[in-house]
């Protein structure tokens, strides 16, 4: 009991210390504080570190949303590679040889036929045409002078006729009157002959000023200017000078077609008027309808192969000569065979349940977005989604059960 007693008193709170600032209570306050502190700091570093972790993307596998096979790639039955060509193209140039001194084209320029495309320097053969119609004009004045002479000898001849039958005039100056009337006649015919030729002499000269002027052969698009204002052109071969042979190269765009080369092992499945399918590298997602031409009737040994000329279905400013394209040769369908299935395909572990809904997660701008969908067929591990998700749209395979919409994600790095 005496134990207990004394522990009693141990307990007691001795009221004879007071709180004095060195004190002893002091010093506990102060510690008391400083734990506080530091607690309250690590709470903060734990909610910072709980939002950065919220924050940080999640990693997840993705995949891209794909039109789904049509019924013509479906019944290739032969592919082949090859480059667009144009049927009709020209590099234009002069008929003569001059010097340049207006080139009024660029590359990309749309010309019509007929439309001028440059000048050369003309002052020598404007110089000859204007000599030429000079001469013409002359020519036709003797002419005039002759048929004037003419019709006034045949007067004469006719007033000495009529005095010869009265008598009043030898036969003899009747006769020389004709005779004259005679020379006039011909001396006209020289001189319409000589007009005509001076005619003559204005065309070409007309010709060789209008070769100074040169003209797109047909409706077009420049492709390549040759030439400068100042340089020389010729039709002729410079022999390895400065002299340029052409002016630019025209295009008919209409004219473009497609020349693939086929493995002579394979052109016996290809046919004229076949259907195709033309790719072109630049644009892999567009598929341009075409059918076959021609099989050109040659080989070629070095490659075992023969040349198809493919026509194009579709023209669009977007294909140009000498692009790549891939040409897929169809098989021949009924006309009731089917079209392509309306929508895209994904993995089909891509679609997930949510509050009862199929909806997919798409990958915009680092977060992922949540859209509903209609799902229908599947095909192997594939499903057609018809709404809700576009060709090449980046959609998230096997999405986590608490990712939501507006989640930042980013994609996982391959396995190694």
């Amino acid at each position: 009991m005496n134990s207990n007693a004394e522990l009693l008193r141990q307990l007691k709170i001795d009221k004879s210390h007071k709180d004095t600032p060195g004190g002893g209570n002091g010093g506990g306050m102060r510690t008391v504080w400083i734990v506080l502190a530091v607690v309250l700091a690590l709470l903060a570093l734990a909610g910072g570190g709980w939002v950065f972790l919220a924050r940080r993307p999640v990693e997840v596998r993705t995949a891209t949303a794909v039109a789904p096979a049509s019924a013509a790639e479906a019944g290739a039955v032969l592919q082949a590679t090859g480059y667009v060509t144009a049927r009709r193209q020209a590099t234009v140039s002069a008929q003569i040889t001059g010097t340049l001194t207006e080139v009024l084209i660029e590359e990309g320029d749309r010309v019509s036929k007929g439309q001028v495309l440059a000048r050369l320097e003309d002052n020598a053969l404007r110089a000859n045409l204007q000599s030429a119609q000079a001469s013409a004009a002359a020519a036709h004045a003797t002419v005039a002078q002759s048929e004037a002479q003419l019709t006034q000898a045949l007067r004469d001849a006719d007033r000495q006729e009529a005095l010869v039958g009265r008598g009043l005039v030898s036969r003899q100056l009747a006769e020389q009157a004709r005779t004259q009337a005679d020379t006039y006649r011909a001396q006209l015919q020289t001189a319409r002959r000589q007009a005509g030729a001076a005619d003559a002499q204005v065309g070409v000269a007309q010709v060789n000023l209008d070769y100074t002027v040169v003209r797109a052969p047909f409706d077009g698009v420049i492709t390549d200017k040759a030439a400068q204002v100042g340089e020389i052109v010729s039709p002729l071969s410079a022999g390895g000078g400065f002299t340029r042979t052409g002016v630019g190269t025209i295009v008919d765009m209409d004219s473009l077609e497609i020349d693939v080369d086929v493995n002579e092992a394979y052109i016996g499945r290809v046919q004229a008027d076949m259907p195709a399918e033309a790719v072109l590298d630049a644009y892999p997602d567009w598929k341009i309808p075409a059918h076959v031409i021609a099989i050109v009737p040659a080989a070629d040994r070095g490659k075992a192969t023969v040349k198809v000329r493919v026509a194009l279905e579709a023209k669009d400013a977007r294909i140009v000569p000498d692009m790549g394209v891939r040409v897929s040769f169809l098989e021949r369908r009924a006309p009731t065979a089917s079209a392509a299935p309306k929508g895209v395909m994904v993995p089909a572990a891509a679609i997930v349940q949510r509050d009862g809904h199929d909806v997919v997660f798409i990958v915009a701008d680092g977060h992922a977005r949540r859209h509903d969908v209609t799902a229908a067929a599947a095909s192997g591990d594939l499903r057609l989604v018809t709404t809700g998700v576009n060709a090449g749209d980046t959609v998230i395979v096997s999405p986590p059960d608490d990712l939501a919409d507006g989640n930042a994600v980013q994609p996982a790095k391959p396995a190694p």
